[in-house]
């Protein structure tokens, strides 16, 4: 039963690294990238790492694996937030069936500060002291 187990928590998280590296071939934009990636090759790799752990059974690859899946979801999460911001910042085409874009006038191109409601973009900060 465990042996059965383990071959399907491993087929499963190899087809979801797969898909993973499908989408992020025919994904259009770096937006829809980054999200097949962080959500896809997540998943493959921690069913992938469950697998492993209940083939050892041991007490230090259990705690390894936790270990890991733990960083791997923090990680993935930010490192994909912050490739998603970089590419808006720097103005990277979207993809043309885009129809919304939810950062329009909440984003202050000089500042980089992302508002939490509409804010007009065309009044500028002024200058003080502190901002060289």
């Amino acid at each position: 039963m465990k042996d059965i187990l383990i071959i399907v928590l491993s087929t499963f998280g190899a087809l979801f690294i797969l898909s993973s590296s499908v989408g992020l071939l025919r994904k259009p934009d770096v937006f829809l990238r980054i999200s097949v990636t962080g959500k896809a090759s997540t998943l493959g790799i921690g069913l992938v790492l469950v697998s492993s752990a209940l083939f050892f059974n041991n007490y230090s690859v259990t705690t390894r694996v936790i270990a890991t899946i733990i960083f791997l979801f923090l990680t993935i999460s930010i490192g994909g937030h912050l490739l998603a911001r970089a590419a808006y910042i720097i103005k990277t085409p979207v993809w043309k069936g885009t129809k919304i874009d939810d950062l329009s006038g909440q984003y202050d191109e000089v500042t980089h500060e992302l508002y939490s409601e509409n804010h007009d973009s065309s009044i500028k900060p002024e200058k003080s002291e502190n901002n060289i």
